[in-house]
């Protein structure tokens, strides 16, 4: 058992009935009243995310997880196949469960977290950024600068980015995984 000081981002409790990860949590003391903490929780089985308040020192129940890193495969459909990078055995998950499939490219090495106790997977954690190629993007209108102006890019994923008006087809861009967004172009 943990109490909610140990609460962290990324760990998993069991709250009604079902396995959530702590995806934000804010500890807050207001001047009148007992502490608390405020969390986002995201379920692992349902991929739905849950806004839910703890009285501070209120026991949690956590589960104890396994850590692992797998290669994205391929996915067909829903269900996206992954391998395990130490001993090549197989694991297929559905898109609910990852936080930014449309950012994974074919290759890409992921950690995948699953429950010590039935093996299970949890959750997929995605690095903070990902390198991926610009495929296709309208050019940028000359003079068009005068504030911090974007246009849509379709990267390898197939994932849609707003990116500044100086990205070109062919462009390798950094992508932050957790926001969706552009942080700098890849000089080769």
């Amino acid at each position: 058992m943990a109490t909610t000081s140990d609460i962290r981002n990324g760990l998993c409790i069991r709250y009604n009935n079902d396995i959530y990860k702590v995806i934000e949590f804010l500890h807050v003391k207001p001047g009148k009243g007992p502490a608390f903490v405020r969390t986002k929780l995201k379920s692992v089985t349902n991929g739905k995310v849950v806004d839910n308040t703890f009285p501070a020192g209120r026991k949690i129940e956590d589960i104890r997880v396994e850590t692992h890193k797998f290669q994205y495969l391929y996915n067909e459909g829903e269900t996206f196949h992954f391998m395990n990078e130490k001993d090549y055995s197989q694991i297929q998950l559905q898109k609910n469960v990852l936080d930014a499939p449309e950012l994974m490219k074919e290759g890409e090495v992921v950690t995948i977290i699953i429950n010590a106790e039935d093996e299970m997977p949890l959750s997929v954690d995605m690095p903070a950024s990902v390198v991926l190629e610009v495929t296709h993007t309208e050019p940028g209108v000359k003079g068009n600068t005068a504030t911090n102006a974007t246009k849509p890019a379709t990267v390898e994923s197939g994932a849609t980015v707003n990116v500044p008006l100086f990205i070109n087809e062919g462009d390798k861009i950094k992508v932050e995984t957790t926001k969706g967004t552009y942080q700098e172009r890849i000089k080769e």
